[in-house]
């Protein structure tokens, strides 16, 4: 849904030029923010993609806010959870791609930290683990979390 301040026309011309199906113009920041906790009460999750001084309430207000970057306000920019520096709206698949392999990565990473430091706890009892054996132990969880994060270089855009 585009929500916009330009008049009807103008909204008309670029929403069916981009292709939106749903148009609300002549919107003022204070109805546009409006709309977004609109939408949050029905979606519950409502993604806002801003440039301007006017989108920032709404971008706030948003579950996910991006902001244009490139030709977006300073304002939008710092309300907004992401900037897109392109300002290339066609980058929004492979952000959300990208920030979903983040999230996976993340995960596993502190998995494995975690399941490393437990099964150090539990040798310590007994006596079997001695301090060089936990410092290398430690920095190979350490290799090995940074290893993992590298998997990102491999997401590409399509």
């Amino acid at each position: 849904i585009m929500l916009t301040g330009n008049n009807q026309g103008t909204a008309n011309a670029i929403g069916t030029h981009v292709g939106v199906s749903g148009i609300q113009s002549e919107l003022m920041p204070r109805d546009k923010l409006d709309y977004i906790k609109k939408m949050q009460s029905e979606y519950d999750n409502v993604a806002m993609i801003g440039d301007g001084v006017n989108d920032a309430p709404a971008l706030a207000a948003s579950t996910v806010g991006i902001a244009m970057g490139g030709a977006g306000t300073d304002t939008a920019i710092e309300t907004a959870d992401i900037a897109l520096m392109g300002d290339d709206l066609s980058k929004l698949p492979f952000a959300v791609r990208l920030s979903r392999k983040t999230l996976n990565i993340i995960k596993a990473n502190i998995t494995f930290a975690i399941g490393i430091k437990i099964i150090a706890l539990l040798l310590v009892i007994p006596g079997w683990l001695t301090l060089w054996i936990a410092i290398l132990s430690d920095m190979g969880a350490t290799i090995l979390v940074a290893l993992n994060s590298l998997r990102l270089m491999r997401v590409k855009d399509k």
